[in-house]
């Protein structure tokens, strides 16, 4: 326990600094002035993403549980008609089975909805190659203003040809749903 003898800032543990003196103090009265920091909490728990979701989940059932056995929310439900909504699935679900039971060929049928979702699901990839080509889809937004701009002059800036093209849309239609 050597201590520092000329005025400078460094002290040894059993020194003290007075007016730029060191002065020699026994250890007892020197540990009697020492000051401590409190001692930090111990950091929170950390929870991964996957615990607090699923402790989200559970709370959720539970407020979910909770809300469907009180009847003073059902009733009050009931009360404002509510209910109403839930019968409508069940409403569209009727139809879509009575079309379905008027289909002769439920197989043709089935066969272009499965062609539907893939055609479908193969365009969005292709779509999605496409858009991450550079400079392709700036071109193709350039070629969609320019036709769009193209459409609005030559069918919808000018009446008569307005008019035939609303005489136009409204032959499609017929031709698509069928003369009724």
């Amino acid at each position: 326990m050597a201590s520092t003898t000329s005025p400078s800032l460094s002290l040894s543990s059993s020194s003290t600094l007075v007016d730029g003196k060191t002065t020699r103090q026994s250890a007892a009265v020197a540990s009697s002035q020492c000051v401590t920091l409190p001692t930090l909490p111990p950091p929170p728990a950390v929870q991964s993403r996957a615990a607090r979701t699923t402790a989200y989940c559970r709370k959720i059932a539970r407020n979910v549980a909770a809300m469907a056995t009180s009847t003073g929310e059902v009733a009050t439900a009931e009360a404002t008609g509510e209910t109403a909504t839930t019968e409508l699935p069940s409403e569209l679900v009727q139809k879509i089975q009575e079309v379905w039971d008027k289909v002769d060929d439920k197989y043709a049928v089935s066969s272009l909805g499965v062609a539907a979702f893939i055609l479908l699901w193969s365009s969005t990839g292709v779509i999605s190659a496409i858009d991450r080509l550079p400079l392709i889809p700036g071109v193709l937004e350039l070629v969609g203003i320019g036709y769009t701009g193209w459409f609005a002059y030559k069918n919808l800036i000018f009446k008569p040809d307005r008019e035939a093209l609303i005489v136009k849309i409204k032959e499609l239609y017929q031709d698509i749903l069928g003369s009724s």
